[in-house]
């Protein structure tokens, strides 16, 4: 087990999968989740990877389809994202299609059950300095507004 701890902002699948890959390998993980202290005008749930546009991860042939060859790569890798929506799998045809409220509290179930695995609840507004140590940002779309304004003025200011 290392030392060093990684911070991850976001608990949504990104954050999730981090979390998972990195602790399966022994590295501390301290994930700073907005909900359920703060939701998005999309957000329901307080659970991680929370799916809030569609239940379909698309496409789940390998032989035919990048995305499906996707899949079965991430499975290959010990995906905490793929076990927990075949889990949570329903009827869709070639399609992995989940039930969310079921997908969701799988991978909120497994992440706090990791013992190399932390989480806080609160809202990170604004990218942290070096000396909060290694950080991953894993907001993606549903980024509150302060971080995302915080990410954009430093993205502007490199430029």
């Amino acid at each position: 087990m290392s030392d060093t701890q990684i911070h991850i902002i976001g608990a949504g699948l990104a954050g999730s999968e981090a979390a998972w890959q990195l602790a399966e390998r022994g590295i501390r993980v301290l994930i700073h989740e907005m909900k359920p202290q703060k939701f998005s005008p999309a957000h329901k749930s307080a659970d991680y990877a929370e799916l809030v546009c569609s239940n379909s991860f698309r496409s789940d042939n390998h032989q035919n389809s990048a995305i499906g060859l996707l899949h079965q790569e991430m499975r290959l890798a010990g995906s905490l994202i793929m076990r927990c929506a075949d889990a949570a799998k329903v009827p869709a045809g070639g399609a992995l299609a989940v039930d969310r409220d079921e997908f969701a509290r799988r991978v909120t179930e497994e992440i706090k059950a990791h013992p190399l695995i932390d989480s806080v609840c609160e809202e990170i507004t604004a990218l942290p300095d070096a000396s909060f140590g290694e950080v991953i940002v894993a907001t993606g779309p549903l980024t509150g507004e302060a971080l995302a304004e915080d990410i954009l003025k430093q993205i502007s200011h490199q430029a």
